[in-house]
This record gives structure tokens, sequence and C-alpha cells, in this order.
């Protein structure tokens, strides 16, 4: 069969064809093109689609900045919600819809804007002055070339030409500023009786009747959700490194193999003149320079104290001759080959002769010298023998993490081979719901979930995976739940608490009290209005029973509750004193408001950065606004598989 193939390849081919050509019959080429790429399309911005790809792509690059951001605090799982899967996703559909404005209008950047963007950059600047050097420094560290930044640079500056000139361009009045400064500061001078619900709560009394008639009128709210009691291992740090012992051998070796992590390579202290060699430069103007440059070096070498008399006069680099041509301390691997094989050969306190780099021409003088130290080994005794034990425990986890995924398979209804196989315990929580873990009153008296179990079983990831149809209803265990880069986690159900509702014994302590709260609120609330209609009928000041008066801001609320600082802002104030009842978590407490006063008149400065900072805020409004008409304009529409998305139930990963 294979020869027949092989050596009848143009008739195979001819069969091939034939076989194909009906489906593009069929389907045509684009209905083929689609049939042979099966990823789910979630956004159509004027005709062009955002796919699951390009949203997962961008969901890694999110997750990972959080992950360098947060470090060892980072939960992947936290971010993963439908309320962040949906911003995520409409930051996809604005920064296509700016990109589709920016092309159709035909937005460009000038080389003069890119190279006035690029020098005010605090990072490539030596003393607040554009350094190439430092330039160059900063890309290579990163990895990126200048031709790559700059085009990157250019593509996100002839974005934002399509809404940063209508956020730039609003304005809010002066007078707006004034107003908004005069409320903020004004202030106000009141006073406030309490009504504390504890101080009533004594006289209240709730008989068995009263209990029983709230236990069945409320039955829902004491009604205990579907729950579940689990069984699950955790494979973490903590059990990656049990029982790592690190021999002094070990440490030692580390040590002389890694000596240049303990110490600081050979500094030279640099000063340098620069001149530059244009481009279009001819023979004869590069031998005038070079006869510069030249005659530079001989009069520095003559007299070194000179030197940065003379990178201040004649050096073309803008960020260092300022200083004297002072680059500061320099490592190896910090400047180009050229250079630095030329810095590292001269002693201190020598001047080079004329060095030739992509720069241009250098004269270089070395001002001071560190040599090479290594630390004792007994000064990072204890930093090597964390760093082994966290190599070990790397090693070890992952061999683990790949056993404790195989074990869960080869026997789906227990986690005993994974414990016994792993030597990790299995632990027992209990009260999971589709929301959380029970709270303290629907456990009913048993012993709350420790602070482990909470992070753990709380987990969104973890409840998804409980209550998924393999787990909950066939009984068997689950996959490996990554909670984080070094937390795995695995579980089982051990048993099915269906939603009930308790019996009366069981809650009546708890409905005594929720009773006992509420008629101690309602008799405080009842004393206080008592008394507050009074007060507005004798329409005169009152202190019998009032705390000591304090005068309030808007920014300074004292001891006020936001409640009662809203309910005293919003009092009227054409005839004082006037007062107020409002009512709070622990009682009710009557405002007197006795007198306003305006505030310290604000200067000149102040509304200026106020009024700069409205119309940033009103410039963003408008943006957003523009940005929705011009997602009508682009037909914005979201496609089926999009709400699959935020709900969690489309995953690229699965693909």
């Amino acid at each position: 069969m294979f020869d027949f193939i092989r050596h009848h390849q143009r008739l195979m081919q001819l069969v091939l064809l034939l076989l194909i050509l009906p489906s593009f019959v069929f389907f045509g080429v684009q209905g083929y093109t689609s049939l042979m790429s099966s990823e789910p399309e979630l956004v159509s911005v004027d005709g062009q689609a955002i796919t699951l790809g390009e949203f997962d792509r961008a969901r890694r690059a999110q997750l990972e900045q959080y992950r360098n951001a947060l470090g060892a605090q980072f939960d992947a799982a936290t971010f993963d919600t439908p309320a962040l899967r949906e911003q995520l996703l409409n930051s996809l559909i604005d920064q296509r819809t700016v990109a589709i404005a920016a092309t159709q209008g035909r937005y460009s950047v000038s080389d003069e804007m890119l190279r006035r963007t690029i020098a005010s950059i605090p990072a490539v600047q030596v003393d607040g002055q554009f350094s190439s050097e430092r330039y160059r420094q900063v890309l290579a560290a990163q990895g990126m070339t200048p031709t790559a930044f700059e085009n990157g640079l250019r593509r996100d500056l002839a974005l934002g030409q399509v809404l940063q000139p209508i956020g730039l361009t609003a304005r809010v009045p002066s007078q707006v500023a004034e107003k908004i400064l005069a409320l903020v500061t004004e202030q106000r001078t009141v006073s406030a009786k309490s009504f504390k619900a504890s101080d009533y709560a004594r006289d209240v009394k709730v008989s068995d009747a009263d209990i029983k008639a709230w236990y069945d009128a409320n039955q829902s709210r004491l009604q205990i959700p579907e729950n579940l009691d689990v069984e699950y291992v955790v494979l973490n740090e903590s059990a990656a490194t049990k029982d790592i012992k690190v021999s002094d051998a070990d440490i030692e070796s580390f040590y002389k193999q890694n000596q240049a992590r303990y110490g600081q390579p050979e500094r030279r202290r640099v000063s340098h003149i620069l001149l530059e060699i244009p481009a279009s430069a001819d023979e004869a103007t590069k031998a005038k320079i070079r006869q510069t440059v030249e005659d530079l070096a001989k009069r520095a070498a003559a007299d070194p104290k000179q030197f940065a008399a003379l990178a201040k006069e004649f050096s073309q680099d803008s960020g260092s001759a300022s200083q004297g041509g002072d680059l500061g301390w320099i490592s190896r691997n910090m400047l180009v080959p050229q250079v630095e094989d030329a810095l590292f050969k001269l002693n201190k306190g020598t001047v080079s002769g004329v060095v030739e780099s992509p720069f241009g021409l250098h004269v270089l003088y070395i001002t001071d010298v560190q040599p090479a130290s290594v630390k004792p080994l007994a000064d990072v005794n204890d930093d090597i023998t964390t760093e082994i034990r966290k190599q070990i425990a790397a090693d070890r986890f992952a061999s683990m993490a790949s056993k404790l995924t195989s074990l869960i398979y080869d026997q789906r209804d227990s986690l005993k081979p994974v414990s016994d196989a792993l030597n990790i315990p299995i632990l027992r929580g209990n009260g999971l719901t589709r929301a959380g873990l029970l709270s303290a009153e629907q456990r009913l008296g048993a012993a709350a979930p420790s602070e482990s179990e909470q992070i753990i079983l709380g987990n969104p990831k973890v409840i998804q995976t409980a209550f998924s149809n393999e787990v909950l209803k066939e009984k068997l265990n689950s996959g490996a739940i990554e909670l984080s880069p070094d937390t795995i986690v695995a579980l089982r159900i051990a048993s099915v608490n269906p939603a009930q509702i308790p019996p009366l014994e069981k809650v009546s302590a708890q409905i005594r009290t929720i009773v006992t709260d509420e008629r101690a609120m309602a008799a405080a609330k009842a004393a206080g209005e008592k008394v507050l209609e009074e007060l507005k009928k004798s329409a005169k000041a009152e202190t019998k029973g009032f705390e000591a008066a304090v005068v309030v801001t808007r920014q300074d609320p004292k001891s006020l509750t936001g409640e009662q600082l809203e309910s005293v802002m919003s009092m009227p104030t054409q005839s004082l004193p006037v007062w107020a009842g409002v009512q709070g978590v622990e009682g009710y407490a009557i405002l007197q408001l006795t007198k306003v006063e305006a505030g310290p008149v604000p200067d000149a400065a102040q509304i200026k950065q106020l009024q700069g900072q409205l119309s940033q805020a009103w410039g963003a409004a408008e943006e957003q606004a523009a940005l929705k008409v011009l997602r009508g304009l682009y037909q914005v529409k979201m496609l089926p598989d999009a709400a699959k998305l935020i709900r969690g139930d489309l995953d690229a990963a699965k693909l």
C-alpha cells in the first residue's frame, strides 16, 4: 500500500484534490476556513471579532501583573470573578474601538512628538536631562530595541489622539471649585443626645409564645441552605518542605558555586567626554571630530583635574555633561562592549585615549575603583540554607503534584491513597454552601471553621468544583484544584446536608436575642422620637442630656456616623436651632444644629488645584461618553459566547 502511494504521488494528489473540492463548492473558501478554526468569538466591533484566544492572552498578562505586584499574596481565584471577566472584556472592546477610530481617522505621530515624549520619560533622564546612553541601557534591561519601543510608543500615541483631546480640553469653571470648597469646609456646630437600644433591652420581656410566633413568621430567615461536608487534602509549601534537611557540605558547595551572588563585582566610577559623529558626516568631517577628541584626550591626560571642566564645555552627552561627564559607578555588562573593554583596562586616576562606540567618540576617566568583594560564608549561611530548602521543595512539590494528579484518578472514591503516598493528612470541612461556608448562626453552636479552612474552602474554585456533577452527584474525587502556584487541593464529598429549617429548640436562644434587640431598638426609637417632637415644639436650644457640642465639616465628622453627618449637613439653616433624628445600628440619636459658619477662605492655589481635579474627572466622563458614541458607531455586538465567558462557562484553557 505505502509503496503504491510513494510511487504514484501525482495520482494521489489528484484523488485528494477531488475529495476536497466538493467542500469548497458547498461551503465556499470562507466557510471552509471557519470550519478549520473553532475559536469562539465573543464580540463583534465594526465587523471584527474579539476572540476567546485574545481574551485569554489579555487575562494571562493581567494575572502576571497582579502576580508581580502581590508576590506570595497573589491568588488567581480572587481575580477570576464574573465582574472582573466582564471588566476585562469591556477593556478589550474599548481598545478595539479606539484602534478602529484611529485607523479610520488616519491619526499619525510626528517624529518630533515622538522625540519629545521619549525625552520626557524620567527613567531615561540623568539629572533631568535626556541621556541617550541611559535610554539604551533601560531598553536593553527590558529586552527591547529602540526601534521596537519607538514603534510601540508611536502606536500608543496615535491611539491616544482619539480620546485624549476630549479629556484634556474639559474645563470646570473656577466658580464651581469655589462653591465646592465652600461646601466642603463649611463648619456646623452640633450636639447629640443618644438613646441606646442596649439601655432598653433590660426592660424587654420575651415569652415562649413570642419566640414561637417569630419562628412561624420568619422561617425563611432561619433556613439553612444545602451544604456539604467534604474531605480534602492540601499540597502546599509546608507539605513539600516537611523533613527537608540541609547539610553543611551542601551549604559550602552552594556557596562556592554561587559566590557571585554573595559579593559585589568590581565597580568603577567613570566620567566621559562624548562627541557624536553625524550619520551624514563625510570622511573629512569625521577626521576633524576625531582630531578634536584626540586633543581633548591629551589635555585631560596632562591634567586630569580639568576633566570635569572639559566635559561640561565639550561633551555632547546632555545627560552627563552638566555633571562633569560623571556616569556614576559602572559594573560589567552595563555599557556597550567597546567602552566597557576600554574602561576596565584603565587604572584609577588615568585618562583613556579615543574610544569609538556606536554613540560616537569617547574619552574616559576613572575617578575611583572598588575591587570585587565576597561575603564570608558565616554571614550568608542562613540565606543559603533557605535557598537550598526552596530549591529542594520546588523539585519535591513538582514531583508530589504529579503524583497527586495521578493518584486521585487511580482510585476515584477515596483520598487515602493520596494521603498515604504523599504523607499529607486528610482534612475535613463542614458546612460548605454554594455561597461559601455557613455562618456562625447557621452552624447552630458547632465549631467555627479555622482561618486556613475558610481560605481554602471559601475559594470560588473549590466551591465550583465541590458542586460540580462529577463530585456532587457521582461522589468522585475532584481533580487537582490549583489555588495558587504553590497550593493544590483535591477533595471529595463526605456527605450532603439538604436545605432545612432547624427545629425551634435549636434556634430559640437565637430568636430570643433577635426579638429582644428588635424590641429594644423600637423602644429607643420611640423614646427618641417623643423627645424630638417636644424639642421641635419648644423652638429653643436644649442642653439637658446632650453631649458637648462639636464643630464638624464634611471632611472632619468627628464622632458622627456617616448617616448622622449626612443628616447634619442636609439640615435647613434659615432658623436655628434645628433638630433631626437618626436611627443607627446602636440605637437612635437626636442631632441639634446650633451654628453654621463659613470655613476658611481658600487661596488661589487651592481653588486651582480643585479646579484641575474636577476638570480631570469631567474630562474622563466626557471620554467615556465619546467612547459610548464610538461603540454605537462601530456597532459593538456582544455575541452569545460572551455571556458564557462572563459566567465562567467558557475557558480558553479547555479548548
